[in-house]
Formats: C-alpha cells, structure tokens, sequence
C-alpha cells in the first residue's frame, strides 16, 4: 500500500479510471535551450541567482551549503539526476523525468525543468529531512519582507475608498486587483478607465470579466474554488475578492487551493493564507473589517483551505488525478490565478496567440476562468487585432508582468 502514493498521475488514478487528457500536440513544447529565450534565462540567470539568495537568507550549515553549491554546478554545467534513494518521492519523480535525467537542464521541458529545480533545492536545504530544517520554508524571509512593507500598508488603506462604493464597481476593482497582484500601481484602482474591445493599452489582451459575473450572479450562493498563486501582495486582493464574493452571495463558500510545500519562491500556502489573515486583520478600518469577517468565514466553513500534492506536480491540468477532477467538476466556477497556473492549464507550448482558449480548456471538469498577468511566452485567445498591436507595439509583452488577461470557459 505504501507504493500508492508514487503512482504516476496521468495514467490512472487511485480507482484505476484514465484521467480526461488535454488537447493533444499541436505547438512545439517550451524548452530552456535558446540563449537568449525568456526560458533560457530562467534557467541561467534566475536559478542560480536564487541559489545564492536562499543561501544568504538563512545560516544554514555546511552540509547545505555543499547541496546548494552541488545544485548550483549541476544545473548550469551538468546534467540532471535523479533524486537520492532516501527522499521520500523518489520514485514518483523517477517516474516523471525517466526521459530527461542524464539530459542538459536546457533541454528538458521548461515547466518540468523549472518544477523539479525547486523540488531539488528543498532537497538541498533539507526541507524533507528529519533534522531541525525539515519543513522551514526557505523563502519565507522573501514573502514576509513584502507582506510588512509599506506598499501593502497603502494599498490597504485604499480599501477605505471602496468601502461605500456600488457593489458592481467594487467588483470591477476588487477583480483588477486580484487580477494584477503584484503591480502595486494598479493594485486596489477605481478610478481607471476600461480599455475598449481590442485596445491593449490598458493592459488588458483579453477580457471574459462579463462572462465570470455572469456566472456568479449576486445572491447564487454558488460554490467557487479559487487556486491560488503567489502569497503576500497577490494573496492579500486574492482574500479581499474572496470576502466580496461571500458577502455579496456572488458565492455561498470558497474553497481556496494552495500548495502543500514552498513552490517558486513565493507560491502561497496554507501558512501564507494564516499571515495574510492576520495582517488584514490587524489592519485599520475596511482592511480589517475584511480580515475579521474572512477569518469568521474560515471558522464556519464558508472559506476553506485545502491542498493537494498535484499542485507542485510538473504537469498540465490535464493530467490532474480524479479526485481533484471531482472537487473542479462539483463547483460552479475554478478561478485559477496567476502565469504557472495558466501554462498548466493550456500546456506550456508554444501556441499561436489566437489558438481559442475554450478549445485547450475543454478538458477541464467545469467552468473554469483565468486570472493571469503575463509572465512567460505561452498566451492563448487573443484576437487577431489585439495580437497584431501587440506585436507591432515591440517585443516584451508575453513576459514583462505589463499585461494581463482574463479568461473564461463556461
């Protein structure tokens, strides 16, 4: 029984039934190996930047700094191996990169290469371990530092405005806030304009907002699950979206997705939900207000925090296991926020831009929106017109957090 857990999503579940697979291949798949490329410099730059950030953060001994520095050789001048016999998901992982260990990093697979990177250097500080680093969250100084700063002080405050404002433009804003996350000079907005069909210079390439409200009509008490993306400045509209939508019976309850273990730096989980929580709830005025009534929702069941192991899996959606195809089908809307959420749910390749986004999503058990600002090449959906001003406008729209898009398939 033991060996259940290493079973290989995408081939069967626990109950022996196939999970529903996604659009089958139609767009080269996004590797790491063009210098130059938004992925390359993941992988040569970001990654190893990262190392030395994780290593300075924390004082750990000399058996991580010797992992850390092993990682570090590895992923820029060797090839990939496979996880040590003792960790405890070896054979899971053995099974998911049979085709690309003993490979250059550069030519795996991007998203499988930026997953088990991660999976790696929790590995090397030894967050699986038994010693007294097992379950310290090395990029927790990083999520706090921008939980505390001042930035997210002002964009509580601007909370205030909104207070009394009519329920459908708190909508709008809340939603925009949710949408762009981290862009702290749109965060909590009210005032600015909406961009006209096909205009890109709001930011916005794509626009379902009409469609998502219409499928969470005030006063539905609908089901929403929310999956979530990064913790601090995203996570806190996120919680603020969530509190709108139950206090104005667009939603009944919300189930909010988190990762089970630290996940690209600043991915939330459940002990970033608890610190945003608490740093609303200390918070003056409607902030507050907002973390008290979140925090009452938790306790009756109305908010709930779940996790599932898939969530730091390096697959498409479409690969998901059947018990969480069960809990997307039962609710009346998945909102997945954020860019790896978005390149798991169409595939991480390279698509064309007008590839309808219903036709890669209509795999998924549900009705299922996207709420993502723009931070790697993959982008689906886009009209003809709004893609070819992107692309008369200069390159860096796909990848510089400049744009951002939602999208909905009912």
């Amino acid at each position: 029984m033991a060996e259940k857990t290493s079973r290989i999503w995408g081939e069967e579940d626990d109950r022996g039934s196939r999970p529903a697979t996604g659009p089958g291949p139609g767009a080269p798949v996004i590797l790491s190996n063009e210098p130059g490329s938004f992925a390359w410099g993941v992988l040569a730059e970001r990654h190893p930047a990262l190392i030395q950030q994780v290593r300075d953060a924390f004082p750990y001994g000399r058996r991580q700094h010797e992992a850390l520095d092993a990682l570090l050789e590895e992923i820029t001048g060797g090839v990939i191996e496979p996880l040590a016999p003792s960790e405890h998901d070896r054979g899971q992982w053995s099974a998911w990169g049979r085709e690309h260990f003993g490979r250059s990093w550069f030519d795996a697979p991007f998203l499988w290469a930026e997953s088990y990177f991660y999976r790696r250097l929790l590995g090397a500080v030894e967050y699986f371990g038994g010693g007294p680093w097992r379950g310290v969250d090395p990029f927790a100084p990083f999520k706090q530092a921008e939980l505390r700063g001042a930035a997210v002080d002002e964009e509580l405050r601007a909370l205030d405005a909104l207070a009394d404002a009519p329920a459908d433009e708190r909508a709008t804003a809340l939603l925009h806030a949710s949408l762009w996350g981290n862009r702290a000079d749109l965060g909590f907005r009210v005032t600015q304009g909406e961009p006209a069909p096909g205009d890109v210079t709001g930011g916005l390439v794509a626009d379902d907002s009409a469609v998502l409200w219409r499928l969470l009509p005030a006063g539905a008490g609908s089901t929403v699950a929310v999956v979530a993306d990064n913790a601090g400045r995203e996570l806190v509209p996120d919680l603020v979206l969530v509190d709108h939508l139950l206090v104005h019976r667009h939603a009944g309850r919300v189930v909010l997705h988190v990762k089970p273990y630290p996940y690209y730096v600043s991915d939330a989980m459940t002990a970033d939900v608890v610190d945003c929580l608490r740093r609303l709830g200390q918070a003056p005025g409607e902030a507050g207000r907002i973390g008290g009534r979140l925090w009452e929702a938790m306790a009756a069941g109305r908010l709930e925090v779940r996790t599932h192991p898939f969530f730091c899996a390096p697959l498409p959606y479409a690969q998901m296991p059947v018990d969480l195809r069960e809990e997307f089908a039962a609710v009346t809307l998945t909102i997945l926020k954020g860019d790896l959420n978005y390149r798991r749910l169409v595939g991480d390749r390279m698509w064309d831009a007008t590839t309808p986004f219903a036709d890669l999503t209509a795999y998924f058990p549900g009705a299922v929106a996207a709420l993502r600002t723009l931070k790697s090449d993959v982008v689906v959906g886009l009209e003809r017109k709004t893609l070819d001003a992107l692309e008369g406008a200069g390159a860096g729209w796909r990848t510089s957090g400049t744009h951002a898009l939602i999208q909905v398939r009912r």
